[in-house]
């Protein structure tokens, strides 16, 4: 994989030391806006990455770059992801791969066209911890209740109070709690139960934006109540509760630390069988060698699953939509 990086800002600098780990990642250039332009060539000297640029045309054109790693705000995924499938390259895109489920589709198309392989970067999907709890959700008998719970107060929440309004906070650029963390909780329960009978999202609105909420996933057998927040925080846990036991997951859904396991009338076990690599890591060694093994099953089932969290987001979407609506008179 010969890896071009979209992106100056946290979720890159987080990724750039765990890609020169990984076998068979050559990095190939860091682009970035103008005005970051001296981050960039900094991030380039410190990484050995040849080229640091604000001109998308430039790399897109470069023959030895096949793969596009998006990491720039929610609202700039599907031009750019549009942009580098049309010109053949394959698209590694943070989440939320975009903000509407039609822009997802418009890429899927670009890219079974040209026979592209098109990925979302979405961590919990391939740590060890959510293979375990996959693997032993028969032993909690019949699932009815599961909760995630990821609340964390934001260190831009304060400055959006008073009126600076960074990409995470603006409605404009995709920001909100229900694509910044709680779509770490959708992706988890999509990757376990599928996608639900139905969908609801009750938020806490300031100045347009969605701060904190509880979406409700009805499964029909059961229940679930996904809680994403950036204006308060609590306790991170996740549980998943059946007649015959329950898992918990002990930390952030994006991480997911540990695991434990309780059966009726049996102790709490505690599991990890998470390596100790950042939580970045194992993606992208899977996203590598999809690409370089042409895993096309593999990649199929993983677009399946990002279109299946994309619906849930847009029904979330529009029943946010609907709420803002009948109480627009709490919006600041």
């Amino acid at each position: 994989m010969k890896l071009v990086l979209l992106g100056t800002g946290m979720i890159v600098k987080e990724v750039l030391p765990v890609l020169k780990d990984i076998d068979g990642i050559e990095l190939e250039a860091i682009l970035s806006t103008p005005r970051s332009l001296d981050t960039a060539r900094e991030l380039a000297s410190t990484y050995a990455i040849p080229q640091a640029t604000s001109d998308y045309d430039e790399v897109l054109i470069n023959p030895a770059v096949d793969t596009i790693y998006i990491g720039l705000p929610n609202h700039l995924h599907y031009d750019y992801a549009k942009k580098a499938l049309s010109a053949g390259k394959h698209v590694i895109c943070e989440k939320p791969f975009t903000l509407r489920l039609a822009e997802l589709e418009d890429l899927i198309t670009i890219a079974e066209q040209r026979g592209l392989f098109l990925l979302e970067a979405i961590t919990n999907q391939y740590l060890e911890n959510f293979t375990y709890i996959k693997d032993n959700l028969d032993q909690l008998g019949d699932i009815k209740i599961v909760n995630c719970q990821y609340a964390q107060y934001s260190s831009r929440y304060d400055a959006f109070k008073r009126g600076d309004i960074a990409p995470a906070f603006d409605p404009a650029q995709g920001g909100g709690a229900l694509r910044d963390l709680n779509i770490y909780n959708i992706h988890l329960l999509v990757g376990l139960f599928g996608q639900p009978k139905r969908v609801d999202y009750l938020p806490n609105m300031e100045r347009g934006v969605d701060t904190s909420g509880i979406l409700m996933m009805d499964y029909g057998r059961f229940k679930a109540v996904c809680i994403g927040a950036k204006d308060c925080s609590a306790e991170i846990r996740s549980s998943i509760q059946g007649n015959q036991g329950s898992i918990a997951v002990l930390g952030a859904t994006n991480t997911m630390p540990q695991v434990s396991l309780t059966l009726n009338g049996q102790e709490p076990v505690i599991i990890n069988h998470n390596s100790d690599n950042h939580r970045m890591y194992a993606e992208f060694v899977a996203f590598e060698q999809i690409l370089s093994q042409n895993q096309k099953a593999k990649a199929k089932a993983a677009l399946e699953h990002s279109l299946s969290v994309m619906a849930v987001l847009e029904a979330a979407l529009e029943s946010m939509e609907k709420t803002a609506v009948g109480e627009g008179s709490n919006n600041d």
